[in-house]
């Protein structure tokens, strides 16, 4: 690749197959991948195809938009929604083949109302009923859920295909609500199976609960969600050597130049040069790609960390070269990867801007290129 003056992600999706195969390792089950938020910022459609490919039997996404995403790009595998499908959009659903998530009476009935037109057809809605065991989100109550269940495998519009539910604490590893949390679904599973109304589909595990809770993994499906990508679930729950970080997020160096102590850099002139002959750098990244406008961020140059200086502008931001007197223009400055031995991980970009590594990856605006390698699977 060229010399570059933009800012722009490098995404290897062979690494999120080998993530993938990584999870069913330690799961010992088949991953559910999921790709919302544009594959936690890698894109989804390069990386809904990349988890096909390597054996993945569902994708996950979070909206029904991104979905037809899928379809509108010829992807036709199992897509489940976790969020909310407005009954407007149910029928569209049930014809591209897209499963829901159910988890209220009220949701059953407005579904069951909205998808009449397509009775005389035969056609149902493939749906997931979700169960709420702890994390106070979207899900029907642990008490509740046999007799829902009972009453939506009656449903003439709806094709119950899988039961699931989501830990609110699997990356805490030393708290016990996990265990806990996993008792009450696998009780409900139990007495579901007793009375012939297990669905095809039962699955609990997200990333966390996958790796560093093994005795969870018992039903049919596991998630693979922040560790797809080589990202740790949380600061505690680290992954174990063997995943792979798939993006680097990088920037060119527009302009060096050399200015005197004293002078202001940037808006509000928050950075006063404090030396003579200082070499100040121009990078092509800023807030509007996704960097977090705050002082005292840095970035690598030729494998050292450098401070960046002053106010981050929308499109670009100032570098202290001091340091690195073989910079030149051209050169790369990494946000987030390798360079010559170094590394600035996502977790440790996400901590000094006080988040996560989600947040800093899913920020990654989308004028931001995706580079992908390799480039077609």
């Amino acid at each position: 690749m060229g010399k570059r003056f933009d800012s722009w992600a490098e995404v290897d999706l062979g690494a999120i197959q080998h993530n993938i195969h990584e999870i069913s390792r330690y799961a010992g089950k088949p991953v559910i991948a999921i790709i919302k938020a544009n594959a936690y910022g890698h894109g989804m459609i390069p990386v809904a195809k990349a988890a096909l490919a390597a054996g993945c039997p569902f994708l996950a996404v979070a909206r029904f938009s991104e979905a037809l995403q899928l379809r509108l790009a010829g992807i036709t595998a199992p897509v489940l929604v976790l969020g909310l499908i407005s009954p407007s959009d149910v029928e569209q659903a049930a014809r591209e083949k897209i499963r829901g998530t159910l988890f209220s009476w009220k949701q059953l009935q407005a579904y069951e109302a909205a998808l009449a037109p397509l009775a005389y057809s035969g056609s149902k809605l493939p749906v997931h009923v979700k169960v709420d065991i702890g994390m106070g989100r979207l899900g029907l109550q642990a008490e509740e859920a046999l007799p829902f269940l009972q009453r939506a495998l009656q449903s003439p519009a709806l094709d119950v295909e899988g039961l699931f539910s989501h830990f609110s604490k699997a990356d805490m590893l030393e708290d016990s609500a996990t265990d806990q949390q996993f008792s009450r679904f696998d009780q409900l599973v139990r007495e579901a199976d007793q009375n012939g109304i297990r669905p095809k589909f039962v699955h609990l595990a997200n990333s966390a609960g996958a790796i560093f809770h093994s005795n969870i993994c018992k039903y049919d499906l596991v998630r693979g969600g922040i560790a797809i990508y080589g990202l740790d679930p949380s600061d505690t729950a680290v992954l174990p050597e063997g995943f792979r970080p798939a993006l680097s997020w990088k920037a060119g160096i527009t302009s060096i130049k050399t200015v005197r102590a004293g002078q202001e850099i940037s808006y509000c002139g928050r950075y006063q040069v404090k030396q003579d002959h200082a070499r100040i750098g121009v990078a092509a990244v800023g807030y509007a790609d996704g960097m977090c406008r705050r002082l005292g961020n840095f970035m690598m140059v030729h494998g050292k960390k450098v401070p960046v200086l002053g106010t981050v502008c929308m499109d670009q931001c100032m570098i202290d070269l001091n340091d690195v007197p073989q910079a030149q223009v051209g050169d790369e400055a990494v946000l987030i990867g390798f360079q010559e031995g170094s590394r600035i991980s996502a977790e440790e970009l996400g901590e000094s801007w006080g988040t996560i590594n989600y947040d800093v990856v899913c920020g990654i605006a989308s004028r931001v290129q995706r580079i992908y390698q390799p480039e077609t699977l």
